[in-house]
């Protein structure tokens, strides 16, 4: 990432970061993270606005109870006598401090007992001279009441004179002959409920132009107490969102940074091995990290440097074939040219030779560099079976016998100790192992000369030795012959004849398969080579 980390310095953003970022938005997991925590505060604060649903049922309630109020007060009036009907409603006193009123016929206020001296009253304050709390609780329930869309509320106001008129419910109530309510607010922010009832039937109903006839009751209270509750629980809810919202950044800047972060530096780094713009690209691994998302970070660095591996080998196997297709073809166009200015039949034969040698020599690079070059895409589409290596190499050992072996050369096969030497693979790259082996040996086996293929069991693992009593292979080459193109071959033997790919093609299918292969010397001369594959 030191890359990443100089362009960020330099305060430019690299162009594989700008197209990766493109597909950030809303659908990313750190939008995700943050969306599903703040939803858990969207339904808390939804709660607010259940406290003032509340606060209404509970108003309402109110209401119903003042309006039974004032029809039991208005029944009350009707049985008493107009003479005393005005002193006994401005006697009477209430512990919230309710106002009670009675109005006449004729709409004017006839009794009032906040008139009354010592009478409880609820109080109202004047909003110049609230503290700014109080002017804030007041912001907050104007504001919630115009999210839950709340009707507007008409203002208290007392009037100059006082009568029926300006009271709409006292005015409902005479039409309507029941009791009617209505619902203000004081410049305060309080919550102020009024009801009315008319004054019908009793003893007072007959008195012709009396107090009782077509009288008003109008009672007045406050809703304060029912504020202070409901704002208390809105406060507590206030506080309890806040640290919940707090808590839940918390929660969210974490996970962001220890599950989208580590993400976005591995997206990025393979966005930038995909690019292939840089060749080191360091992919991290995130040591640390004991969870899935170390896992995975380990895992692509693994990868990308398999990858690069791979890229490295691929680029160093084409070298290889094009320095190993220059050899012959320059032999070849040397016998070419030269051929046209030769003239005697014997030199002309000799280049004819050479040229047949090289075309020759060229076929078996191109078959054994094509097999070469197929053999891991076929070995990973190929599906594994169990293999008997001990009657697959006895089976080799038999067709090499009946083919025809160099004269004085002979073969053998040892079986393995313990019965059947079970392998899970693919028989015929198998055979193919055993095949490059055996002619590596006949090819370096002095006549007359015995070549040994044996399978051996135990521990989990099969063994299959090629042994010979040719000359060896040096301490110092033993690590070269899996090479490619790698050929020390027998001074007798003609030049080209061996591509030099046998025991690297070999050394490849043993790899896929699990297994080793290596070469070692054997006590009475010559050369072993061991292939050791896990067992079924």
């Amino acid at each position: 990432m030191s890359d990443i980390v100089s362009t960020r310095i330099s305060g430019r953003t690299p162009p594989e970061v700008q197209e990766w970022r493109r597909g950030l938005g809303f659908g990313s997991l750190r939008a995700r993270i943050f969306a599903v925590n703040v939803f858990a505060v969207i339904v808390l604060a939804l709660m607010l606005l259940y406290i003032d649903s509340v606060r209404s049922r509970l108003i309402e309630e109110r209401r119903t109870e003042l309006a039974c109020q004032a029809v039991t007060i208005a029944g009350f009036a009707a049985d008493l006598p107009a003479a005393i009907l005005p002193d006994a409603i401005a006697r009477r006193s209430f512990a919230r401090g309710t106002r009670l009123r009675l109005y006449g016929a004729d709409g004017r206020l006839v009794a009032d007992n906040w008139r009354q001296p010592g009478t409880t009253r609820f109080v109202l304050d004047d909003p110049a001279t609230q503290s700014w709390r109080r002017r804030s609780a007041r912001f907050i329930d104007r504001a919630l009441e115009d999210i839950a869309a709340f009707k507007p509320i008409a203002t208290y106001r007392e009037a100059r004179p006082d009568s029926v008129a300006q009271w709409d419910e006292a005015t409902a109530a005479r039409r309507d002959g029941q009791a009617a309510t209505s619902l203000r607010r004081a410049e305060d922010g309080v919550f102020i409920i009024s009801a009315a009832a008319p004054v019908t039937g009793g003893v007072a109903a007959g008195v012709t132009g009396g107090v009782a006839a077509g009288a008003i009751v109008h009672v007045t209270d406050s809703a304060a107490d029912l504020t202070r509750i409901l704002r208390a629980e809105r406060l507590t809810s206030f506080w309890l969102l806040l640290g919940i919202t707090a808590l839940t950044l918390t929660l969210s800047s974490y996970l962001a940074r220890t599950i989208v972060r580590p993400l976005r530096m591995l997206a990025i780094a393979a966005h930038r091995v995909r690019l292939g713009r840089s060749r080191e690209v360091i992919v991290p691994r995130l040591p640390d990290r004991r969870d899935e998302i170390g896992a995975l970070a380990r895992a692509l660095s693994d990868m990308s440097i398999a990858l690069r591996n791979r890229i490295d080998a691929t680029e160093a196997f084409a070298a290889d074939v094009a320095h190993e297709l220059k050899n012959p073809l320059a032999s070849l166009r040397s016998a070419v040219d030269t051929l046209d200015q030769v003239e005697q039949p014997e030199l002309r034969q000799r280049l004819l030779a050479v040229i047949r040698d090289d075309v020759g020599r060229i076929d078996r690079l191109i078959t054994d560099i094509s097999d070469a070059s197929r053999l891991d895409a076929e070995l990973s589409r190929t599906g594994f079976e169990p293999v008997d290596a001990g009657a697959l190499a006895q089976g080799l050992v038999a067709a090499y016998r009946t083919a025809s072996l160099p004269a004085g050369l002979d073969i053998a096969y040892l079986p393995p100790a313990a019965g059947a030497a079970k392998v899970v693979g693919d028989p015929a790259r198998l055979a193919q192992v055993l095949r490059n082996l055996i002619d590596n040996a006949i090819s370096f086996s002095p006549v007359p000369g015995l070549v040994v293929v044996a399978a051996e069991t135990g521990r989990g693992r099969v063994r299959l030795r090629v042994e010979d009593e040719g000359p060896g292979v040096p301490a110092e080459n033993r690590a070269d012959v899996f090479k490619r193109f790698y050929s020390q071959r027998p001074e007798a033997e003609d030049f080209g004849r061996h591509s030099g790919l046998g025991l690297s093609i070999a050394s490849a299918i043993v790899e896929a398969h699990g297994g080793s292969i290596s070469v070692d010397d054997r006590a009475q001369g010559g050369a072993v080579f061991v292939v050791d594959l896990p067992a079924e």
